[in-house]
């Protein structure tokens, strides 16, 4: 199993409270208008999560309303033939993922009276529903103070503190998740896990990231290595 050789330390309080003020203007200035963002419901929060893993925005966005334009609550997704079902996703692909949100629709009317619960346990005992797509319902529909850890978070994560080894490896997805953990504000959570996705998808992006002009190169540590060997 891969290791993390020598990590360096832990952000301390005044690089982390940086980071967060940084992050918190960036994205008042320049976060995306998004229709699951102006909503609180944690059925549509999840429909757009599914929808957004491995898939770009522009293809989520009229999907997710004609989604929701047919299934607007679990009851009506959980009645739902599963052959239609399918054939609404598409295009999107991985037709696993709308079956697995019939069958969670299904056991929330079965088990929670028709609602998705808030709490953690609860919603990872839901086939399809890992560590990030709970930290999202949690954090985006309920308002708790719960971490995010999807591509374009670790990416940004990892940069900024880490810098160096390997970005997929298991202990290295433990750290960002420590680090996620440890960057959450005790306010604004909700402003602050959307701020991270939409600066790794806008700015710190995986291909041609825009350095330099990012907010966060003062203080990044990949930015500085790349800096040093100039």
């Amino acid at each position: 199993m891969a290791t993390v050789k020598n990590p360096s330390p832990l952000p301390l309080p005044a690089r982390r409270q940086w980071f967060r003020r940084r992050l918190l203007d960036w994205y008042r200035k320049n976060g995306r208008d998004l229709p699951w963002r102006n909503t609180r419901d944690p059925y549509h929060i999840l429909v757009s999560e599914v929808m957004l893993q491995q898939t770009q925005v522009d293809r989520v966005l009229p999907k997710y309303h004609e989604w929701l334009g047919r299934y607007p609550s679990l009851e009506a997704l959980a009645e739902a033939s599963e052959a239609d079902v399918v054939g609404t996703w598409y295009p999107l692909g991985y037709n696993s993922r709308p079956r697995r949100l019939q069958a969670i629709a299904r056991e929330s009317m079965e088990k929670y009276g028709g609602e998705l619960p808030g709490d953690e346990e609860t919603l990872l005992s839901f086939k399809g529903i890992g560590a990030y797509t709970a930290g999202a319902v949690m954090s985006f529909a309920f308002g708790k103070r719960a971490a995010i850890l999807d591509t374009n978070v670790a990416r940004v994560l990892f940069r900024i503190f880490v810098g160096k080894g390997e970005l997929k490896s298991h202990a290295m997805v433990k750290r960002l998740w420590e680090l996620s953990r440890l960057m959450l504000p005790h306010r604004h959570v909700f402003d602050f896990n959307q701020a991270l996705m939409d600066f790794g998808a806008t700015v710190c992006t995986a291909r041609a990231p825009r350095c330099p002009t990012c907010v966060m190169k003062r203080g990044c540590t990949s930015y500085s290595f790349v800096a040093k060997r100039r």
